[in-house]
């Protein structure tokens, strides 16, 4: 057995090499898998595959029966495990039972998000209103509140705030600057690449730069983010993909679900749900720490369009 295996197996029995910090909830384990699944290997995707599609099943199993049904190795499973969030495997056990739990009270829901062409209008709606309830839930769950606070603080002392995010990505960014200009916040929302790279050049230490990818992966808000961080402004990810090429210039990453496309609903429809949130958590976090500047400004910015909604 090499020392890479050793170590692995020694966190199975709580070992120092074990992974820190509290395992996620059982309810979090799903939405970890939704998240985590795309960077995994194959065979550790066939694990945590079938944790989530059986959890009582995979329960009842040692690290390795559930190796013999993925057709995996012992290792594989253990690896699996501690990157979902387990310091061994015999958490993750714990985490399945409690999610088998829940669902055998009547929690899990018998509804599917495969939207058909030939679907009738209401049967699209209640798929599309289950799809955008879970990936709310899958990003509660998944979202480190630490590194939320930590961003929250950051915005609130910020000289001023630049969000990066094209497509989609681009909507969210001008919803959260326009709330931060609301409270009386300096923030510019940049979809244009050359504009937020030209822009990003004049950040620094005090000011905050935040990039929205859902894949982590998109050149043109990375690049900003890249020039933000080389000039010391504080810099902060909200993405899809925690291990995204775009968390390398982040001091701060806020990861929302991974929901699953089908032809009739793209990731872009999808993504944004989660990434909403996130703006929505980081905006009231900011208003709370800035109250009484910011509850003026909203009531000054209300009256200011109050004439523009009478009839």
């Amino acid at each position: 057995m090499t020392r890479y295996v050793k170590e692995i197996f020694a966190s199975e029995r709580g070992g120092p090499s074990g992974a820190s910090g509290t395992p996620p909830a059982p309810a979090a384990l799903a939405a970890k898998v939704r998240t985590l699944g795309p960077s995994m290997t194959r065979s550790m995707q066939r694990v945590a595959e079938a944790v989530a599609g059986d959890p009582a099943g995979c329960a009842a199993l040692t690290v390795t029966g559930l190796a013999e049904l993925t057709g995996t190795s012992e290792a594989t499973v253990v690896r699996t495990a501690r990157l979902l969030g387990y310091p061994g495997y015999r958490d993750l056990r714990l985490a399945l039972a409690g999610l088998a739990a829940q669902q055998q009270s009547g929690r899990a829901p018998a509804i599917t998000t495969d939207i058909a062409v030939d679907d009738p209008i209401a049967d699209v709606v209640a798929k599309l209103a289950y799809d955008e309830q879970q990936t709310l839930a899958d990003t509660a769950a998944g979202l480190d509140t630490v590194q939320l606070g930590a961003a929250v603080t950051a915005l609130t002392t910020a000289r001023r705030t630049d969000v990066y995010g094209v497509g989609a990505s681009g909507l969210v960014a001008q919803d959260l600057t326009q709330k931060l200009l609301r409270i009386g916040l300096i923030a510019h929302a940049h979809s244009d690449p050359h504009l937020a790279v030209t822009n990003a050049v004049q950040l620094r230490a005090g000011d905050v730069a935040i990039a929205i990818t859902h894949s982590g992966s998109t050149g043109d808000v990375i690049e900003p983010l890249r020039v933000a961080f080389e000039r010391g402004a504080t810099t902060v990810a909200i993405t899809g993909r925690p291990d995204g090429p775009v968390t390398q210039y982040a001091d701060h990453v806020l990861t929302t679900s991974t929901a699953r496309e089908s032809e009739l609903r793209p990731a872009a429809m999808s993504s944004r749900t989660g990434q909403l949130l996130v703006v929505d958590c980081l905006f009231v976090g900011v208003a709370q720490r800035t109250y009484e500047t910011a509850a003026p400004a909203l009531s000054a910015s209300y009256e200011a369009l109050a004439h523009r909604h009478r009839s």
